[in-house]
């Protein structure tokens, strides 16, 4: 088979690939009322079957997450005629509003938390079938913040009808509190297990993994996903047909459609989507850049390429001293020069973080240069900004479709243009910086 007609192939697979992924997320969504609302300050979703007045579940997502991370419970749970009310919690997915308060203080950012997701629990409880229950779900981050939600809830009078905590860690779990809970554990991940299971004891000291402990009137389970981690408990077919039939059971309702478990699809788009960027590629014209160098004792002339098929070199040590020097010096030196100056935390690190590799790494370049021929092909202005196109809105739309949240708030544009001063640097150095080889006149 010619290198052409491999790449069609390839081509074409990725597209299968792509439709028959996009077949399968669509149809986890298909026949649902999907509408935006803010609560507040925080973005919302309202998941459910049109007309629906099945009872309400509030859906929270982890640290760094968002709303859509969280769709496989949220459409699994539509779909079975429950009314989904996903939101993002501040700092986090398109909120306006910045993460705040002390994150190491239970009376800090977590109060603030708490308070935005009883605000969401306060608009579920208006919606049609509200008034009969409801029940909280969340992942990590999550699970602490509707645990005292469901606490504070129970002291006002509105006790929360059950809490599904995935990859659970909470101090605020009492022998009595919440009285039906249950938790979900990644069967990869140990220490959250044993957390999961010491909450299960409180109930009953001699329970074990998978089982249901009952007593005086509170409920709990303990449930191992298999194999999955922290992450992939997410898109786990036994965490979530156990979350669905966890709330079946507490509004007394049975399910009898299939689970949305859209992870390996979520997957094989993505794939896709990159692995068509090859053979995209190819198609693009090419431009050449021949470098001038100057004669002994004349202008500077175009020199023939040395080889044109010849690719560039990079010797063993510079590849390592431009990747060991500032990932050691750079730990050492920043937490001197580390001031608050972007309203994320994060991405304060981060922008003096890259920026410095970008700085360093081309010093290092210069040093030592690249070996290799002076000609380059590489695509035209147009074609990169294609490819960037392709990068950004098409691999953009599905990651926010299907995966997490992508697209900025007009707030965050701010901080997205300080990081490009220091990820545009580290990312160009690793175009090289080409110097001009040994003129072959010269070795005759």
């Amino acid at each position: 088979m010619s290198a052409t007609l491999r790449r069609e192939f390839a081509a074409a697979i990725a597209v299968v690939v792509i439709c028959l992924c996009l077949f399968n997320l669509e149809r986890g969504r298909a026949g649902l009322e999907i509408s935006g609302l803010n609560v507040g300050t925080a973005p919302a979703t309202l998941y459910r079957l049109p007309g629906s007045q099945g009872p309400v579940v509030v859906v929270a997502h982890g640290f760094a997450g968002s709303r859509q991370i969280m769709q496989a419970y949220s459409l699994t749970l539509a779909q079975a005629g429950y009314q989904v009310r996903a939101f993002d919690f501040e700092g986090h997915g398109s909120n306006p509003m910045p993460m705040s308060g002390d994150v190491t203080s239970v009376d800090g950012t977590t109060a603030l938390l708490v308070a935005e997701t009883r605000r969401v629990i306060a608009a579920a409880r208006a919606l049609p079938g509200g008034a009969g229950g409801v029940a909280l779900l969340g992942h990590p981050m999550a699970t602490d913040i509707i645990l005292r939600a469901a606490n504070a809830e129970a002291q006002s009078g509105q006790p929360i009808t059950a809490v599904v905590a995935i990859s659970m860690f909470s101090q605020a779990v009492t022998a009595q509190m919440p009285p039906r809970l249950l938790v979900i554990s990644g069967e990869w991940e140990s220490g959250l297990r044993q957390a999961a299971l010491t909450t299960l004891r409180t109930v009953q000291p001699e329970a074990r993994e998978n089982q249901t402990v009952t007593s005086a009137g509170v409920i709990r389970r303990d449930v191992v996903a298999p194999q999955v981690e922290h992450v992939s408990a997410r898109f786990s077919p036994t965490a979530i047909s156990q979350a669905r039939a966890w709330l079946d059971t507490a509004f007394g309702r049975t399910s009898p459609t299939p689970i949305v478990a859209p992870g390996p699809w979520i997957l094989a788009l993505l794939f896709g989507i990159v692995a068509l960027i090859g053979p995209v590629v190819l198609l693009l014209p090419q431009v050449a850049c021949n470098a001038m160098t100057p004669p002994e004792g004349g202008a500077a002339e175009r020199v023939p390429p040395v080889s044109a098929a010849a690719p560039q070199t990079l010797s063993a040590n510079r590849f390592l001293a431009a990747i060991l020097v500032p990932s050691i010096v750079m730990p050492v030196v920043l937490p001197h020069l580390y001031s608050r100056f972007l309203p994320v935390l994060v991405a304060n690190y981060l922008l003096l973080h890259l920026a410095a590799f970008g700085a360093i790494q081309p010093v290092i370049l210069r040093v030592w240069p690249m070996r290799g021929p002076r000609d380059r092909v590489g695509p035209a202005p147009w074609a990169i900004a294609a490819l960037v196109l392709w990068g950004i809105v098409v691999f953009g739309l599905a990651l926010d479709r299907y995966a997490a949240n992508v697209w900025p708030t007009p707030e965050r544009l701010v901080i997205i243009a300080a990081l490009a001063l220091g990820t545009v640097p580290f990312m160009a150095v690793g175009q090289g910086q080409a110097s001009p080889a040994p003129d072959p006149r010269q070795s005759r």
